[in-house]
């Protein structure tokens, strides 16, 4: 195959995945929506995965070497045409016709490092594990032969720390063409994985000043949920505070159908899937002006809200919105519009393009 050339339904295509056992999130949501589109449309596709440990810090450089070592340019003897990277450490596999749908890299040792979501410190040890990433990521990013991020706040990293361009590419959430627009009702919705970096705690503690009619619902699990709901009790909001746990795909769009608004405020999100199926909800987004990738949709005043991360801006926002619902559904209205064009038809358009 020439660099860029067009693929054809006969070649094969293999996306790189790296998994966390027993944990999955955005990253794999990509991975197989992309192998689901690509499989639906005739491709001969494949999801090659490995585990992946980030701790000890040398556990990082370890994984990398096993992506480094692997072969797939073949596969029974047939030619594998393209590979697809998707994050850390699976870009660092070698092909001839390597492409890069950057998810993120290992953000410990870029825009989360000296931050309180870091785990690397400042010892010499972990230092030179940095060093390392962001050697090898120059490197094995650079031999990618098309680089696409899910974000133009990714694609603003890889040029920061590693100095090489990229397109911006926004994946379509998992259910798309099964979200709808219902009745503005009495909750806030959030979903995801539990963690401190989602800062799900903010909207909790926002509820202390919420207007009494409106409460708020979380749908996921993860390791911060019991302080999330020890932290309900604490405040005396847990008859306010419901926590799903999983919940099954018709559950998500009927809940997202019937929110008031979807709060999204993570530190520095890579993208946000919540977003934009908030969007193709008809729903208003709450974010947080430090949201990162969440920003390149939600407006302040035009398709949510965007407030300083501090509990009593984002109560006073979705206060806002409980009693001006008519603002509400325009500003869902315009999100919609906004994420219209998110489909696996264009991303797939644009991704294989010759």
């Amino acid at each position: 195959m020439t660099q860029h050339s067009a693929l054809s339904t006969q070649h094969s295509i293999v996306i790189c995945a790296a998994q966390v056992p027993f944990v999955r999130g955005g990253a794999e949501e990509l991975v197989a929506g992309l192998r689901q589109a690509l499989a639906a449309r005739g491709y001969a596709v494949e999801v090659v995965a490995l585990p992946f440990k980030w701790y000890p810090p040398q556990a990082v450089l370890t994984h990398a070497l096993a992506w480094r070592l692997l072969d797939l340019t073949e596969a029974n003897g047939r030619p594998i045409d393209l590979v697809i990277a998707t994050k850390y450490p699976s870009y660092l596999v070698k092909h001839p016709n390597k492409m890069t749908w950057l998810v993120h890299q290992f953000r410990q040792a870029y825009d989360l490092y000296g931050t309180p979501y870091g785990d690397l410190t400042d010892a010499p040890e972990h230092r030179r594990v940095r060093e390392a990433v962001i050697h090898m990521d120059t490197m094995a990013l650079g031999e990618s032969r098309r680089r696409f991020t899910i974000s133009a706040n990714v694609g603003e990293r890889l040029a920061r720390y590693n100095g090489l361009s990229s397109t911006t590419l926004y994946p379509p959430p998992r259910l798309d063409g099964r979200y709808r627009s219902g009745e503005f009702g009495d909750y806030v919705f959030t979903i995801g994985r539990l963690e401190t970096i989602k800062r799900v705690d903010l909207l909790i503690q926002a509820m202390c000043a919420v207007p009494s009619g409106i409460r708020c619902v979380i749908a996921g699990a993860g390791p911060d949920r019991s302080r999330l709901e020890a932290l309900a009790g604490e405040l005396g909001v847990a008859d306010r505070v419901t926590f799903l746990g999983y919940v099954d795909d018709a559950a998500v769009v009927d809940l997202y159908a019937g929110c008031l608004a979807a709060y999204y405020a993570p530190y520095d999100e890579d993208y946000g899937y919540v977003t934009v199926e908030a969007f193709k909800s008809g729903k208003p987004v709450v974010t947080a002006r430090d949201a990162g990738g969440v920003l390149e949709f939600v407006r302040d005043g035009e398709t949510g809200r965007v407030v300083d991360p501090e509990p009593a801006c984002i109560a006073e926002a979705i206060g806002q919105l409980a009693v001006r619902r008519r603002q509400a559904q325009e500003m869902g209205a315009a999100g919609a519009a906004l994420v219209r064009d998110i489909t696996w038809d264009r991303t797939l358009e644009v991704l294989l393009a010759p």
